[in-house]
């Protein structure tokens, strides 16, 4: 791991650069570096792996922690954090770099380098809703049932929270649910519609007997999760059942779901609740 150390000033960084951002984009990775040394008093750390990325992020001290790399990078510091019960404690920063930046930009990171930077010393702190399931696992963005990867589609810089809702929207409606029925020759798994419990607030909205084509999960606004389940549709296109709650409770058939870019399961049974203000994350004043 290199480390290096600039002039100490009141504000002081910890960038923590993500070895898939240095292999994608070695150029963004140093402009970013170069605008948050000249702004702030910077100690940089490029950890090789996941393990010697958690060593660095314990022992920050009271340095404010900036993640240089993609979502998973975002995803894993939260989790990281989540797990040590230090959230409420430690705001992060980020400069996205890599090829997953649409929940960087769905939170209101900027996706340039230089932007991105400007952010982190001039921006303020927003507090937002976290999902944390029955495992001690999160969810920053939207969680998806099935588990099917989402396309690699390159966020505009300062996309914004209505148009990440409407490029979910539009995903969930092209999704099929998780559980191949068979394997074909070709080698591409076939989907067959997936008969699961939905409870929102201990409230069923869909229950076994209606299959469905896909849910949606996400955190909304003060403090309440947003749920939509798309049913399976006879002739023309079943309209999506909309709900909003603390806690969402999934079950039936073993099923995967995808919260944000990592894939969870196969589970009987999850349940995502609300957890209101849980985390911080710097984006521009």
């Amino acid at each position: 791991m290199a480390e290096v150390a600039t002039f100490a000033t009141s504000d002081q960084l910890l960038v923590v650069i993500d070895p898939v951002a240095r292999r994608a984009d070695a150029e963004s990775v140093r402009i970013a570096k170069d605008v948050l040394s000249a702004g702030a008093a910077t100690k940089v750390c490029m950890p090789e792996g996941p393990e010697e990325f958690a060593r660095v992020l314990a022992r920050r001290g009271s340095r404010r922690p900036v993640l240089v790399g993609d979502d998973r990078a975002l995803m894993r510091a939260v989790s990281l954090l989540h797990r040590q019960r230090e959230l409420a404690g430690c705001a992060l920063s980020m400069v996205p770099v890599g090829g997953a930046l649409s929940l960087a930009g769905a939170l209101g990171v900027p996706t340039g380098a230089v932007a991105a930077a400007r952010a982190v010393l001039d921006g303020v702190v927003r507090r937002m809703d976290l999902l944390v399931d029955d495992s001690d696992g999160v969810v920053l963005g939207a969680l998806r049932i099935p588990s099917l990867p989402s396309p690699s589609v390159p966020s505009p810089a300062g996309a914004g929270h209505a148009s990440w809702l409407r490029t979910c929207q539009s995903l969930v409606r092209t999704l099929v649910p998780a559980r191949p029925s068979r394997e074909p020759l070709d080698g591409v798994p076939r989907f067959g519609p997936a008969r699961l419990r939905i409870e929102v607030d201990g409230v069923t909205l869909v229950d076994l007997d209606q299959p469905v084509e896909a849910v949606s999960v996400r955190p909304g606004a003060s403090g309440l999760a947003e749920v939509e389940v798309r049913p399976v549709s006879v002739g023309a296109e079943a309209s999506p059942l909309c709900a909003r709650g603390r806690s969402v409770t999934v079950s039936g058939a073993d099923f995967r779901y995808r919260a944000d870019a990592v894939v969870g399961g196969p589970v009987r049974t999850r349940t995502w609740v609300v957890r209101e203000g849980a985390w911080g994350l710097t984006l521009p004043g």
